[in-house]
């Protein structure tokens, strides 16, 4: 096995590109994502939750960057390099806005409403684990679905997070947890940002 074979990049373009299961299984996360993603924002606002802002932008993020991931289906391989290059830029940028906007609140910090935020989180988690297994047999194509795999897998490990930061922030009374998970969804952009570059 060659080096390039070896990174994850390459693989079986013809697949991703005729197989309607895949287009369906796109389908469906697009749909996930920005329903979810719309109403997430929503809740992060009513709860005063930095993390759930990030994760919804993060829905939102996602829903956008797998419809494009669907559209670059058709084209060739040299475009849908471009499209990955694009969506792990977006990616990287995103995680610096949320870092950003972790650190303004840090100046302000009120705790969120812990029991929203909680509930919420395990909607979440529910939707992404739904996202992540409606699209792990297709885990191993391209740079372009290794990517949109990679955003499923993250956001439920994201989700995790913001349960664990709700209960802190019960417990605590303190919005300490609610800016660290936000900060550590953001790092979990830029890793993910990296490996899909």
């Amino acid at each position: 096995m060659s080096e390039t074979d070896s990174c994850g990049c390459h693989g079986d373009t013809e697949r991703a590109e005729r197989d309607p299961a895949y287009r369906r299984a796109l389908w469906l996360v697009v749909l996930l994502n920005i329903g979810f993603g719309l109403l997430e924002i929503v809740g992060g606002f009513i709860a005063g939750s930095q993390a759930l802002k990030a994760d919804a932008l993060d829905f939102l993020g996602d829903g956008s960057i797998t419809f494009v991931g669907l559209l670059a289906l058709a084209w060739s391989e040299r475009a849908r390099a471009k499209v990955a290059l694009v969506q792990g830029l977006f990616l990287a940028a995103l995680g610096l806005f949320v870092i950003g906007m972790a650190a303004w609140r840090v100046m302000n910090a009120v705790p969120p409403e812990a029991e929203l935020m909680g509930g919420i989180g395990v909607a979440a988690l529910a939707v992404n684990v739904a996202a992540a297994w409606i699209l792990s047999r297709f885990r191993e194509g391209d740079a372009n679905v290794r990517a949109v795999w990679l955003f499923s897998r993250n956001d439920a490990l994201a989700n995790v997070a913001v349960i664990v930061a709700a209960g802190l922030v019960f417990w605590t009374r303190n919005a300490w947890p609610d800016l660290v998970v936000a900060a550590v969804i953001a790092l979990l952009f830029l890793h993910s940002s990296y490996e899909i570059v």
